[in-house]
């Protein structure tokens, strides 16, 4: 190294030269020295000494020949440049002695003030940590990151390579279900080009292959994991995209060996065009997603939410499944029904006086001052959805939290004119019916909320609630209005109609099976006793089916596993045999002489519905999970039946689920099928 013309900077006072580094005397902090420098020195004194921090008024900018003695690439931008230039000499002049490669590599990262380099290792001087070193400070300052968030250095350079950068905009495209044409957009580029300096931004092409490369991935995990499944279920999301693009997403559901729940996305098909959607192109596509995805002979059922006769009668013959509504198209078609002129006409009213408090500045803020006035909680009026009918229970909910902050506002004539007022206020009587129609659509929110958890076992409890309704719920009271009145007969009706409550084929149904099979309702209490007793035959009609499919299968197995011959090694000898009566008896009589654990079919399904039925708030996949040993011809079935869901997609009656099917319309059809399952099969 080689110093001309310079004067001593004061930093030396608290350091110390140790070969190639330099030691902070006052921590003991280990510092890279590279070629005279000393930029590092005084960002290590700022940062952990400032109160001893040198003022540096004594380095005058002169001229230092800088020879690095560090061997590294050229292409390393981790290095700060710390040749310092005269303000008197010739700029061009002294850029032309030395190539950009050199400058680039003598740019220095502030990393390097925690970091030091060893060998083909770098260690953290604050915990000691070795991480490999190729060239790029990503694993540092990541390390720095989430061990020392305290000292994150921040010199505003890249912490990500080329491919990082790249792969974080495909993931980001699969997650936000962006086009991927996004890329191609001019302020798109404008942002990386201004955020990452230097970086060659791909084309539409090679995001394309990048998310292919994803979606394959999960295309094998999703065949391996669909190998190991007996059963399954289907689900049928029909959706319209803009413009005028029809589609139909087939999701399965299946319950693993050790009695975990899943779904996943398998296909996404285009439907034709027109307005009508026939049974047989539903079913086309439904059963090409089978054979593509090789689970022939594997589904129990089928969940739908279209209201065109998917179920058809000559469907059955095509296909070796059953069909079933998503509870929450049948709930939504039951409202639909009961909803009479003049409740459309209060649904109307009422959202037009929400619609004045949120969109006019005015009336809002004197809304707001009259809440705190009246110590009611400071809450936004709710705007009902026309899409989904549990919006108008929190529209209605939430204009009797803040009815008289209402009427307030609207009585106040320096706010809302006469006329005004009289177009937007709802009548005593209209409030009455409001306040008595709310609890009704509130406990009809309740059984869709239910039905629609995505974590839990759905389908069981679809009838146990159904009956529920229609006999508790929706019965007419005295004090009912006549118009709520009205709306519960309705309701009742078009729920007997859709769910088939009265008939002869109730037993059936994959949803009542469900119900047997699920410990929670095997019990059937909401059903006559004619009909318990003909779900009972069913019950043991299916599990001697699977006996019959069992012994087909491998009758050699099953001997075995029932068959115990014991060895006479085993038994007990004469001296012993006061001692180990019961070991002997168990070996004359057998295991399962007396125990709770059935070998016979009859007899599994039998101590099944005699057992006691556990509690409402537990888990049937794990009650099973712990008793199946005892059933193991009825756990089978549960598997079957349990991983059935009781709506087309649990998800999209949430508020991300909301924002999921409004981004997926925008998708374009010659990628929708791969931005879809990468999406969903997280």
């Amino acid at each position: 190294m080689k110093r001309t013309g310079r004067r001593r900077s004061s930093v030396w006072d608290c350091f110390e030269q140790v070969g190639n580094f330099v030691r902070c005397m006052k921590c003991d902090a280990t510092l890279k020295y590279c070629g005279g420098a000393t930029s590092s020195m005084m960002n290590h004194m700022s940062r952990h000494h400032p109160s001893t921090a040198p003022s540096d008024e004594d380095e005058k900018p002169v001229i230092c020949t800088v020879q690095c003695i560090e061997e590294e690439s050229a292409a390393n931008s981790d290095i700060m440049q710390v040749a310092i230039m005269s303000p008197n000499m010739n700029t061009t002049t002294n850029l032309s002695e030395r190539d950009y490669g050199e400058r680039k590599r003598l740019k220095r990262s502030s990393v390097w003030d925690i970091f030091i380099k060893v060998d083909e290792e770098v260690h953290c001087t604050m915990c000691d940590t070795k991480l490999k070193y190729r060239s790029s400070t990503t694993s540092m300052m990541y390390h720095i990151k989430n061990k020392h968030p305290d000292t994150m250095p921040n010199d505003g350079g890249s912490v990500a390579t080329h491919a990082e950068v790249t792969e974080l905009i495909s993931r980001m495209i699969e997650k936000d279900m962006l086009p991927i044409n996004v890329v191609s957009g001019d302020g798109f580029r404008e942002l990386l080009a201004y955020t990452v300096h230097h970086y060659k931004i791909p084309s539409a092409a090679d995001i394309t292959r990048l998310i292919e490369g994803h979606f394959h991935e999960k295309v094998e995990e999703l065949v391996v994991q669909l190998g190991k499944v007996e059963k399954l279920a289907l689900t049928a999301d029909l959706w319209t995209a803009l413009p005028f693009q029809r589609y139909i997403t087939v999701f399965c559901s299946f319950i693993t060996e050790d009695w975990q729940g899943r779904y996943a996305v398998l296909q996404t098909h285009k439907l034709p065009s027109d307005s009508h959607t026939t049974t047989d192109s539903v079913t086309e596509r439904l059963l090409s997603t089978v054979q593509t995805w090789g689970i022939a002979g594997k589904v129990t059922a089928c969940i739908h939410n279209s209201t065109r006769g998917v179920s058809a009668p000559h469907a059955f013959v095509r296909v070796t499944w059953d069909y079933a509504t998503c509870f929450a198209t049948t709930l939504q078609l039951a409202v639909s029904d009961g909803l009479s002129e003049d409740l459309v006409r209060i649904i109307v009213a009422a959202g037009k006086l929400v619609k004045h408090f949120n969109h006019g500045l005015l009336a809002s803020n004197a809304l707001e001052l009259k809440q705190v006035q009246m110590c009611l909680p400071q809450h936004k009026l709710i705007q009902s959805c026309k899409a989904r009918w549990d919006t108008i229970c929190d529209m209605f909910e939430r204009l009797l939290e803040q009815r008289w902050a209402i009427k307030a506002v609207l009585s106040d004539r320096t706010i809302t004119n006469r006329q005004e007022a009289q177009t937007l206020e709802i009548e005593d009587d209209c409030w009455q019916i409001i306040e008595n129609f709310t609890p009704v659509l509130a406990t009809l929110k309740w059984a869709t909320t239910i039905i629609s958890a995505e974590t839990e076992v759905s389908i069981s409890n679809i009838y146990p609630i159904t009956f529920s309704l229609i006999q508790t719920h929706l019965v007419p009271k005295d004090n009912d209005v006549e118009q709520v009145s009205e709306f519960k007969m309705k309701v009742q009706d078009s729920l007997r109609n859709h769910m088939e409550v009265d008939s002869n084929d109730l037993a059936s149904k994959p949803a009542l099976i469900a119900s047997m099979l699920d410990p929670r309702h095997k019990h059937l209490s909401f059903l006559t006793p004619t009909g318990r007793l003909a779900a009972k035959v069913k019950l043991h009609e299916l599990v001697s089916k699977l006996d019959v499919l069992t012994t087909t299968v491998g009758p050699k197995e099953e001997q075995q596993e029932i068959l115990v011959t014991p060895e006479i090694s085993q038994v007990a000898m004469p001296s012993q045999l006061r001692s180990d009566t019961k070991n002997t008896m168990m070996l004359l009589l057998g295991d399962n002489y007396s125990s709770s654990y059935a070998t016979d079919s009859e007899a599994q399904v039998d101590y099944y519905l005699r057992d006691i039925a556990p509690s409402l708030d537990i888990n049937p996949l794990e009650w099973w999970r712990l008793n199946g040993p005892r059933f193991p011809k009825l756990a089978t079935l549960a598997r079957h039946y349990l991983c059935v869901p009781g709506v087309s997609l649990p998800s999209l009656l949430s508020e991300a689920g909301q924002s999921f099917a409004t981004m997926r319309t925008r998708l374009s059809p010659e990628h929708v099928d791969m931005m879809i399952f990468v999406n969903r099969n997280v």
